[in-house]
């Protein structure tokens, strides 16, 4: 990785993206960062890059950004994230994750990238026997999920018919420093905090038994970086997080132990989601070697530490709901506070 290159970073105001754009820096790269802030900062920004102001579905913004640019890895990290809720968003889900990612994805062809680095999801297994392993075939629950699978195997439709190459990474419950503590539908790490930091319950739907296996960021973020470089990972999928699942009933505790209060916890009405979700990381092993292993209190800790200095942040509710049926109790009464009077 000593040569510099010209890499493209999508999301790279966001979470992940940002931590995947300073990693890239550090080492030398010449990065440009486009990102439409809306689930991003400017302040996540790293310096050194290049900033582009810009949303993905813009096609003939997306062109003329490639062609001035002559990108050979993409790192395409933008997307709205959201499984619970993507069922009430489906055309704005499938707009942003699915058409987003294929105006991007007939750019690279078009210009002659090299490599396509992708996010993709845990999201994609559904409901399947533990853990997940990437030879099981995908079977995704909910529109997120179907969305990340539309692109992996187009991805896989692409290097077939045009060779360029792909990385699919499916990450899982990362959480850490930068994380967009305002949203209150997914990142339940932030939610936990940012709701300690107001003195108000922590929300948890149904009895708190339902596992994930939480991933710090610093941990997830070196292999990705390494994925638009690693010659063995080229047109292979890997699963890239933490491997011992805890329950969010225990994460909601143990988050509330750093914060030194008492853990107040609001059981709220189950919701369609599936109940237990770790995978396997074997193939991540072979290629890259053995990943960082934060233990979850010290990746809690730190996190801490930032959220505390970022202070508590007003809710962001989605407001565009497509779909009101069936929407959970609490995610519509914030819809309805942000509506106009």
């Amino acid at each position: 990785m000593n040569k510099k290159r010209k890499l493209l970073v999508t999301g790279g105001a966001g979470f992940i993206g940002s931590h995947v754009a300073e990693n890239l820096v550090k080492k030398g790269h010449r990065v440009t960062i486009l990102d439409d802030l809306s689930g991003g900062s400017l302040e996540n920004v790293p310096g050194g890059c290049e900033f582009i102001k810009g949303d993905i579905v813009d096609e003939q913004m997306v062109n003329n950004l490639f062609a001035s640019h002559k990108f050979e890895i993409v790192y395409h990290l933008a997307a709205y994230a959201a499984e619970g809720l993507s069922h009430f968003i489906r055309r704005f889900n499938y707009l942003n994750n699915v058409i987003g990612s294929v105006t991007l994805l007939n750019a690279a062809i078009r210009h002659g990238t090299r490599r396509f680095v992708f996010t993709s999801s845990i999201a994609v297994y559904g409901a399947v026997q533990l853990p997940m392993t990437e030879d099981i075939i995908p079977c995704p629950e909910d529109p997120y999920g179907i969305a990340k699978r539309a692109v992996e195997l187009d991805l896989q439709a692409a290097a077939a018919t045009f060779g360029m190459e792909y990385v699919i990474f499916r990450p899982h419950n990362v959480y850490g420093e930068r994380q967009n503590i305002a949203d209150p539908y997914r990142n339940v790490v932030g939610i936990f905090m940012n709701r300690i930091m107001q003195g108000e319950p922590m929300p948890i739907f149904g009895d708190g038994s339902q596992t994930r296996a939480f991933s710090y960021i610093g941990d997830v973020t070196p292999i990705i970086v390494r994925g638009g470089f690693e010659a063995q990972a080229k047109n292979r999928i890997f699963n890239v997080g933490a491997d011992e699942p805890v329950a969010v009933i225990d994460l909601a505790r143990l988050v509330a132990e750093i914060f030194g209060v008492e853990p107040k916890i609001a059981h709220l009405a189950p919701r369609y989601e599936v109940l237990h979700a770790f995978s396997d990381h074997a193939a991540v092993r072979e290629v890259f070697g053995e990943p960082a292993a934060t233990p979850i209190r010290q990746g809690l800790e730190r996190m801490a530490v930032w959220a505390r200095r970022k202070g508590h942040q007003a809710a962001s509710p989605f407001t565009a709901i497509e779909i009101d049926r069936g929407l959970p109790e609490s995610w519509a009464r914030l819809i309805v506070q942000e509506r106009p009077k």
